[in-house]
């Protein structure tokens, strides 16, 4: 069974289409690069897609249905996906002298990252197709947020993490009850692991990079965005990019809406890569050639990706909306995840941060004006990787001694009275 509203899966790479029930993953003519594009009859699906309809609909991503590629919309999760809050944090607005910054904030889902749209989608696709075991390589975010969304329908987890993988992230996959496999080598290693398990085993997979429905979760944060600014968009959206899918989502999802007729035009994508980890910003430089990093490394571990395997979408997505690529240096991203939290609240993982790494820098170079409206897309919790907001802290918490006729001494001492 599928949406009927699916006409074509379009590849990213040749453009060669092909019918929504012919192939699951990738094009047969370019590989594991050539990513599918998910087309829809528009035509059919805008009544559903008008704010009318939208304010009557229920929360959560089923109200986006016409232009999702599941069969059965009861199949989503049952978990809040989606709905995210969208924040005008005053201080941190006035802290940059940009007055029109918006932050939203994706560390809300119910897994604490983004990453829960895409898994959502994964496993309504799943549970349409009488799938039960999936499979994925990740740095910790993707890996969570589907063990946790698959946890609450019943469904099996085979997950291929990195090493290196933050605690936090693994514990969150053995708490979901995933089969955890700890790759010793990169992300990239893990990778290709999960896709030679795919090959030989027949497990489903959730890889964003390589499964064409993955995108078609990640868009909804646009079409959130839409409905966040009251049915029109920024003009710009920033956001930290590792393989290149999250952009390329959100990408895909002003597309949408500017083929239903919605919007006139895209925001301008501000694509955030740290400096040790910046292969799509240098091939946006470099007429899109796209070489390699095996030892990619940054302090932002869910955006250290040497090879992206969404390339394509993400650099044509960045393109088309009239916008760019810009790096930062770790030490930036640190003072921009202790900016975040301090300045407006939120508590941002550093890939979260990141962003905001790259707004601050772009407002220091005047590449974008400070009265520009801009919306930073915050990616995962903090809490996701304790230790390593605590390298980005240049402050500590006091010891003072438990005698109440102490405390004020204790103070003074502290220079706090």
């Amino acid at each position: 069974m599928k949406n009927l509203l699916v006409t074509e899966m379009r590849c990213a790479l040749c453009q060669k289409s092909y019918q929504p029930d012919q192939i699951r993953y990738t094009c047969p003519d370019c590989g594991t690069d050539g990513i599918l594009e998910v087309l829809y009859d528009y035509g059919q699906a805008a009544p559903s897609m008008q704010p009318k309809a939208l304010r009557q609909a229920k929360p959560g991503l089923s109200r986006y249905a016409a232009i999702l590629p599941i069969a059965n919309p009861s199949h989503l999760p049952p978990l809040r996906v989606g709905g995210t809050p969208l924040y005008h944090p005053q201080r941190l607005g006035h802290l940059l002298d940009c007055p029109n910054l918006y932050v939203k904030d994706d560390g809300q889902n119910p897994t604490g990252s983004f990453k829960d749209r895409a898994s959502a989608i994964c496993v309504a696709s799943a549970l349409d197709n009488g799938i039960d075991l999936i499979t994925a390589a990740s740095t910790g975010n993707a890996a969570s947020s589907l063990s946790g969304l698959c946890a609450s329908v019943g469904l099996k987890t085979i997950i291929f993490v990195p090493e290196h993988a933050p605690q936090a992230k693994v514990t969150q996959l053995l708490m979901f009850g995933a089969t955890v496999l700890k790759v010793r080598g990169t992300y990239d290693d893990a990778f290709e692991l999960s896709m030679q398990a795919t090959a030989k085993f027949g497990w489903y997979n959730r890889n964003t990079g390589f499964n064409p429905f993955l995108l078609e979760g990640k868009k909804t944060a646009a079409l959130e965005l839409w409905e966040d600014f009251g049915y029109r968009v920024p003009e710009y959206v920033a956001v930290g990019v590792g393989d290149g899918c999250i952009i390329g989502g959100l990408w895909k999802g002003f597309k949408d809406l500017q083929r239903l007729g919605l919007i006139d035009k895209l925001p301008k994508l501000i694509g955030v890569q740290a400096e040790g980890s910046s292969v799509l910003s240098k091939a946006f430089k470099n007429g899109d050639k796209v070489v390699a990093e095996p030892d990619a490394d940054t302090y932002a571990d869910s955006i250290s990706v040497g090879m992206p395997r969404a390339a394509a979408i993400a650099l044509k997505g960045v393109r088309d909306s009239g916008g760019f690529f810009i790096t930062v240096p770790d030490s930036k991203i640190m003072e921009a995840q202790v900016m975040l939290a301090k300045y407006s609240g939120v508590f941002g993982e550093p890939a979260g941060a990141t962003p905001l790494a790259g707004i601050r820098r772009c407002l220091e170079e005047k590449l974008i004006d400070h009265q520009a409206e801009i919306c930073v897309l915050v990616t995962g919790n903090g809490l996701k990787d304790i230790s390593g907001a605590m390298k980005s802290l240049t402050v500590s918490a006091y010891s003072i001694d438990r005698d109440p006729s102490k405390l004020e001494t204790s103070l003074k001492e502290l220079h706090i009275v």
